[in-house]
């Protein structure tokens, strides 16, 4: 019933589609080992859909990816300067260009844009300090930003060939 919607949940913090699979699979099994937790309090599809974020945020914290980076790789990134590309860009096209983040940059993403997290709570999720999260989402804003604009350019100049 809300394996299409929770599998959509976990490529958001996948680097992989394997990998996403992998989420739902683990997740949906604390899902079950579990439903004895749901006090029915609030929905279903909430409860289980914090499951398998935490189960997303579990497997990175266990392969070290949270750590935090240097900087140069937004050195390229500078803002090009237009402001009208956003209209033209797909909600399918941008979740891409999500998912092609560091795994840092786009996991404090998601959790802040998509989840509605607070720095502070970020941090006490993802084992880091709240500057690090705010730095982390500064870099990934920025890095989308260029990425969008060359997306734009790239397609256009594809059309008009």
């Amino acid at each position: 019933m809300f394996a299409d919607e929770m599998f959509a949940v976990c490529i958001y913090y996948s680097p992989t589609r394997d990998e996403a699979e992998d989420t739902l699979h683990e997740g949906f099994l604390k899902v079950f080992q579990n439903i004895a937790g749901f006090k029915g309090s609030g929905s279903l599809k909430g409860w289980i859909r914090r499951i398998l974020i935490n189960t997303a945020l579990e497997k990175y914290r266990r392969k070290n990816l949270m750590y935090v980076t240097d900087g140069d790789d937004i050195s390229r990134y500078e803002d090009s300067g237009r402001e009208d590309i956003i209209s033209n860009i797909t909600a399918d096209d941008l979740m891409q260009l999500i998912q092609e983040l560091t795994p840092q940059y786009r996991m404090v993403f998601n959790l802040y844009a998509l989840e509605g997290f607070s720095h502070k709570e970020i941090a006490e999720k993802l084992g880091i300090t709240e500057g690090t999260s705010k730095s982390n989402l500064s870099r990934a804003r920025l890095i989308l930003q260029k990425r969008v604009k060359e997306y734009f350019y790239l397609s256009s100049s594809q059309i008009n060939v």
